[in-house]
């Protein structure tokens, strides 16, 4: 026959497959989609010249990837897909946009060079993505290090890239696209170097009965500041950011200290234990100094 006949019960095998899908694991993917959706609306935005809500979405789109990991882990909603969609989502969001909203800013008007800046900050961002994922598999690092990164996060440093854009709509004094250019690619040097970063990931996951009232009223309050004044909030908050820098790299040598000393210790201990020689007796001619 040229058709194999029909057989119900193979289609019914193979339909059984494909398992479905959880919700919960669906939940923190779509987060990530908003994220993104914000991050290329804030590139449409930037072209448009609207740079303040180009800003919004950028800040927008961190909120979202502050909090879809945070879901999935807390749903265990996790998932390989999930984890690479997320480092995806970022490289555009904090690398591609905002590496063409300060272009689009005032970066243009040194040309090539103003360009090749923009460049260097999103490849930056990759480079550091990139890291980040191949350093999360690592089996050899100790757990302390789960309180730091390695460089500037990339959503950190897309929105501590941007100051000298909160400084212009604050009415401050103009900065020139020279000094931009020399700010961007310091930040792009933050996010791949080897700078310990606090992370902060693993502060505030309870919190005290008697401080539940305050959490709620600072998170508010918070929220409220920010939109009621988002440059000053966004750009105190970034000087601040940059001033805590040097405390998680003398953090970060404290613990490596404290390793070292850990290290040293089975060491010293193993020698206090090796039981000492006997001294030689009178009658014993062995040399003194095999003692």
């Amino acid at each position: 026959m040229p058709y194999s006949p029909f057989d119900p019960d193979r289609q019914a095998a193979r339909r059984c497959r494909f398992r479905a899908i959880p919700v919960r694991i669906l939940v923190p993917n779509l987060i990530t989609l908003l994220s993104l959706c914000a991050g290329l609306t804030g590139i449409r935005l930037a072209f448009e010249s609207k740079i303040e809500w180009a800003l919004a979405a950028i800040v927008f789109a961190a909120a979202l990837d502050g909090i879809d990991g945070r879901v999935a882990r807390l749903i265990k909603g996790q998932s390989r897909f999930g984890a690479e969609l997320d480092s995806l989502a970022d490289f555009v969001n904090f690398g591609c946009a905002p590496g063409l909203i300060i272009y689009l800013w005032t970066l243009h008007d040194l040309g090539n060079v103003g360009w090749i800046a923009a460049m260097v900050f999103a490849i930056a961002g990759a480079l550091r993505l990139a890291r980040f994922n191949v350093m999360i598999d690592d089996p050899n690092r100790p757990p302390w290090t789960g309180n730091f990164f390695t460089g500037v996060p990339a959503p950190a440093g897309a929105l501590i890239a941007m100051l000298p854009i909160y400084v212009s709509l604050l009415g401050g004094p103009t900065v020139g696209a020279t000094v931009t250019l020399v700010y961007t690619l310091a930040i792009a040097f933050l996010m791949v170097s080897q700078l310990p970063v606090l992370s902060g990931k693993r502060v505030g996951k309870r919190v005290e009965p008697e401080m539940v009232l305050p959490v709620f009223v600072a998170v508010v309050l918070f929220f409220g500041l920010l939109i009621a004044y988002p440059w000053w909030v966004l750009s105190i908050g970034t000087v601040f950011y940059l001033g805590c820098l040097p405390l998680g790299w003398v953090t970060y040598q404290e613990y490596q200290r404290k390793d070292a000393m850990l290290a040293a210790q089975p060491a010293v201990n193993a020698d206090e234990d090796t039981p000492a020689v006997p001294p030689p007796a009178e009658d014993d001619d062995r040399p003194a100094r095999l003692n």
